[in-house]
């Protein structure tokens, strides 16, 4: 009797432990990515079901999801859950259950059958407009029921990392064009932000083409913002159509004495032969080669002026082709106003330089080349009045740091050039940031894709002696997602930055505090 007990109970654990191993595997995993105000669906969190042969024919029944770790509930509009099959990209084509409204615990029920190999489910949020960006919000995954009763409570993989939010400044496809790139963003001296974009109306790709230049102002940190303003539309110029008079690649510069808002840009008119980089040619004259345009506004960006053409003043006849570069220009301790530049020599060859004007715009001039095959390039004043700027540097891996003393007649190249900062050749922004002690060395930002293949891990760094190293404990990750990579950071106040930068033919804005990109967080 004894013998027949024992095997009953032997079989019995065997069967349960079989019936245990035959249950799908869960794990979670969150994305260091944003979550947007503006998009209808973000994902939050994604979770992974893994069905071997013996299981193929389960079906999920509910899922419950908590909202722990988010800083206000009342930010979330609604939940949704969406499954994506064995696809482990992100779509909201295939809702799971109906939407949630807000609330701690969610419980999403349907009828998902599940297929051989690895199954994924996203819980997604979408967000109410003027919320605090430095909010956060989180999805943890309490349990999966399967058909048959079935209780899944114990998933492995990162449950915890709270994400940031903001705000999808403009989209792909909004207002009919096609994509919105190269950002630049600046505070005024009345506080407003002021975003500045290409507005490329037909296509991605980089002038010649329909393009414009277009703003969006936010008087409330960023939090919201006014419709976009078109400020330069070159139109139908010469007898050309809008596609052959495309003006962008915008950079914005605050004259800090006097208010005023300056923006400059690449006006192309023409330029046969595909890509204005390649076609532009020797000469001054629109129809040889590429025109440098500004714009200012005297009232803090609700107005702007008809774009001026200082080309002859700035560029020399053979160069081929004269820009500036693109993103944000400065205002010296002296007052003199400063753009990051690039040109193509008669060779071919690019160089990054300044602009500059000593008399708040009236009259404009230019440095020489700091280094060649460098193009985008960033400029910032350091604490002993000398100019570095930060380039772009086409042999790839990382970028090549220059500084001048003499607004850029010569240059000497800085000792962290080609070491310090990664980059997988694209555009980047580098900012001074009020330091706690203004006695002591200037504090600087730089943001750029954190990778040198890629563009991907958007990550803002902090240094804190004049650009002179940059601490790994001082990097803070935004977004790992691919984009198109370019960035543009600000100063919103004493204790926060904000930061403008691409996605996949869209802009985003994010806002973060010193103290995250201090310790981390």
């Amino acid at each position: 009797m004894r013998l027949k007990i024992f095997l009953f109970i032997s079989i019995l654990f065997f069967i349960i432990s079989c019936s245990q191993d035959e249950k799908p595997s869960v794990k979670v995993h969150q994305q260091v990515s944003p979550v947007l105000i503006g998009k209808d669906a973000n994902p939050v969190l994604r979770i992974a079901i893994e069905v071997d042969s013996l299981g193929q024919n389960q079906t999920v029944n509910r899922m419950s999801v908590n909202t722990k770790g988010t800083t206000d509930i009342s930010d979330i509009k609604k939940t949704d859950m969406y499954y994506t099959g064995t696809d482990s990209s992100f779509s909201a084509a295939d809702a799971f259950g109906e939407p949630q409204q807000p609330g701690e615990t969610l419980r999403f029920s349907g009828e998902q059958l599940l297929q051989p190999g690895t199954n994924y489910f996203w819980v997604s949020y979408t967000l109410n407009p003027g919320i605090d960006l430095l909010h956060r919000v989180d999805a943890r995954l309490e349990s999966v029921r399967l058909s048959g009763g079935i209780e899944i409570t114990s998933v492995s993989g990162a449950q915890e990392g709270a994400k940031r939010v903001g705000v999808a400044l403009r989209q792909r496809g909004e207002g009919g064009v096609h994509t919105y790139r190269i950002p630049g963003l600046v505070t005024t001296n009345e506080g407003t932000l002021i975003a500045a974009y290409d507005i490329r109306h037909e296509g991605s790709a980089d002038l010649q083409g329909d393009i414009d230049v277009g703003i969006n102002r936010s008087t409330d940190g960023g939090k919201s913002w006014e419709q976009m303003q078109v400020i330069m539309d070159m139109d139908e110029w010469g007898g050309l159509p809008e596609d052959q008079n495309g003006v962008g690649d915008p950079s914005i510069l605050v004259d800090e004495q006097t208010g005023t808002i300056w923006v400059a840009a690449l006006w192309t008119h023409g330029m046969p032969g595909g890509r204005a980089w390649d076609s532009s040619g020797p000469g001054l004259e629109p129809a040889e080669t590429g025109q440098f345009v500004v714009v200012k506004s005297e009232d803090d960006g609700r107005t702007w002026s008809e774009p001026m053409n200082i080309t002859k003043q700035i560029k020399r006849p053979e160069w081929r082709l004269l820009l500036q570069g693109p993103g944000k220009g400065i205002t010296m301790g002296n007052g003199t106003l400063v753009f990051p530049a690039q040109f193509r020599a008669a060779d071919g060859k690019p160089y990054s330089t300044i602009i500059y004007s000593e008399d708040h715009g009236a009259s404009w001039e230019i440095g020489t080349g700091a280094k060649s095959n460098t193009t985008e390039a960033q400029v910032v004043e350091l604490s002993d009045g000398s100019l570095m700027l930060n380039m772009r540097d086409n042999r790839g891996g990382s970028r090549s740091v220059y500084t001048t003393e003499d607004l850029g007649q010569t240059w000497q190249k800085h000792p962290t050039s080609r070491s310090a900062l990664q980059e997988p050749v694209c555009q980047a922004s580098l900012i001074q940031f009020p330091s706690p002690d203004s006695s002591r060395a200037h504090w600087l930002l730089f943001s750029n894709p954190n990778s040198t293949e890629e563009r991907k891990n958007m990550t803002i760094k902090l240094s804190t002696d004049d650009g002179n190293s940059w601490k790994s404990e001082h990097q803070l990750l935004l977004n790992e997602d691919r984009g198109f990579g370019y960035s543009c950071l600000t100063p919103v106040d004493d204790q926060t930055v904000g930061i403008l930068y691409e996605g996949v033919r869209e802009l985003y804005f994010q806002k973060v505090t010193l103290k995250e990109v201090m310790e981390k967080q």
